[in-house]
């Protein structure tokens, strides 16, 4: 009977060791998906929160910027070669600079030789694949604006538009 009374007791420190250790990892289990959550709504909600709220600026200086229009000068149409290797390309663009002021349309219209030379050269550089993307067009405009501005001695120049835009394949 002592025998049988010592195995029940091993039984019983056995099984409760293996009850202890499911309660151990049920726990765990549990704040790990408490902690998980808590993440999602407390970090990343406020991400999303704040993206939108970035979002709602940008719309806003973008609504500000289509009320403070500039003054619209048409530099040209420029027709290049693209620098793609494999075949011929050419590109046709028209580009229309907004300008904030009448003294800097005067500086433009002084130094357009130097400004059609600068995109001119801008463009050779491109080629049809980097120009195919609308973010290779966003690109191409920031590069024309800060050539541009580095040319006129006091700036100016806010945004650029391109009226036409063609590649064409020889």
């Amino acid at each position: 009977m002592a025998e049988e009374n010592k195995e029940q007791e091993q039984e019983e420190k056995k099984g409760g060791k293996k009850k202890l250790i499911i309660i151990a990892v049920l726990l765990l289990v549990i704040l790990a998906g408490g902690g998980g959550a808590a993440y999602k709504f407390l970090v990343l909600d406020k991400q999303k929160e704040e993206e939108q709220e970035n979002k709602a600026e940008k719309i806003q200086e973008e609504i500000k910027d289509i009320e403070n229009l500039g003054i619209m000068f048409e530099v040209g149409t420029f027709i290049v070669n693209l620098a793609d290797k494999d075949a011929d390309r050419f590109l046709k663009v028209t580009v229309i600079l907004e300008i904030e002021n009448e003294q800097v349309k005067m500086e433009v219209e002084k130094r357009l030789p130097q400004i059609k030379d600068a995109i001119t050269t801008l463009l050779f550089t491109k080629n049809s694949r980097e120009l195919k993307t609308a973010e290779g067009i966003e690109l191409l405009k920031e590069e024309i604006i800060k050539r541009v501005n580095a040319i006129l001695p006091l700036g100016g120049v806010k945004n650029v538009y391109f009226t036409d835009f063609v590649i064409q394949t020889a």
